[in-house]
């Protein structure tokens, strides 16, 4: 697997960035940063996590859109804890909320909640992608 990993990098990172950004219990960091730290072109490393954990968040939306709310606890096992958590950030913050959908675990279930309550694509999708990039342009700045 480490072989895989190193010889299609961006594949791979763009993969995990993915999976990341699902309600799969991954994260994305790590694997940027060490790519970073093997001087890797840090412009293509942004595009490509960035696109990949976009992707992702747009597929949990697309979950909690297409789904009902029964869906996140009986077949996504969302804890309900967090899903009421989210609910009540949304609630409280509205659509800036998404501008926090890169934290761990309470971001996914952002995007989720915001395909649940329908939130407008044109809104979803620019703060979605605006905190994500900023997330991955700091871990960036940080690692070089």
């Amino acid at each position: 697997m480490t072989f895989w990993l190193l010889s299609k990098s961006y594949i791979a990172l763009f993969l995990w960035s993915f999976l990341a950004a699902t309600l799969v219990p991954i994260g994305s960091e790590w694997y940027l940063a060490a790519l970073a730290l093997k001087s890797y072109d840090p412009l293509l490393l942004l595009a490509v996590a960035t696109a990949g954990n976009v992707l992702g968040a747009l597929s949990t939306y697309a979950v909690g859109y297409l789904g009902r709310s029964g869906l996140s606890k009986n077949v996504l096992r969302v804890k309900p804890e967090n899903l009421e958590k989210a609910q009540r950030i949304f609630l409280k913050y509205g659509s800036w909320s998404f501008l926090f959908s890169w934290l761990p675990v309470i971001g996914d279930t952002l995007c989720f909640v915001g395909g649940l309550l329908k939130a407008p694509m044109a809104v979803f999708f620019p703060l979605v992608f605006t905190g994500k990039c900023l997330r991955y342009i700091v871990i960036l700045y940080l690692v070089r």
